[in-house]
């Protein structure tokens, strides 16, 4: 893993972004064919769910398994989270011992201050605001479906929530 963190789609360029998503493409193809691909090796990504869900779970489980590394689910009843302590606290013991924090969440200013204070990497899976992980998945789709989406006219038709934020940000 490097050493950025993923909040936001304008964490990184477009470039960065379209090579993020070629890659993703490439390593599910090599996976579909058998051939093993393990860059995170010796990794740990720690996972705060504070909200929820089944696909965040299970994608980010299953990723971290196809490429060599260890997740560990952390919901806000097992850490001291949910009993109250600060997140700024949370994130310095728990990014002194991982390698990566992926949190789901409420209001995004829990995110930005998880990575404020972590020593390692840490990926917006989700918050009210944006929902980076969601939106480069649908653009990984869109790419194996319909190609390059440079040009293309995308219509948002719903609330104005951190999806359509996240679309937004990818415009």
């Amino acid at each position: 893993m490097t050493s950025r963190d993923f909040l936001s789609l304008l964490d990184f360029s477009s470039d960065e972004l379209l090579a993020l998503i070629s890659n993703a493409i490439d390593v599910k193809q090599r996976l579909k064919r058998g051939i093993s691909h393990t860059p995170l090796q010796g990794k740990v990504l720690a996972m705060i769910f504070e909200k929820s869900s089944t696909r965040t779970r299970v994608s980010f489980e299953t990723g971290m398994y196809q490429l060599g590394g260890h997740s560990m689910f952390l919901s806000d009843r097992d850490i001291q989270l949910g009993r109250g302590e600060p997140i700024e606290d949370s994130s310095r013991v728990i990014s002194s011992m991982v390698d990566g924090i992926m949190i789901r969440t409420f209001g995004h200013e829990r995110v930005t201050a998880l990575a404020e204070h972590a020593s390692c990497p840490v990926i917006n899976g989700l918050s009210d605001l944006l929902h980076p992980c969601q939106l480069l998945a649908d653009m990984q789709t869109w790419f194996e479906l319909r190609g390059n989406i440079e040009g293309a006219t995308v219509a948002w038709i719903g609330d104005g929530n951190n999806m359509c934020h996240s679309y937004i940000n990818a415009a």
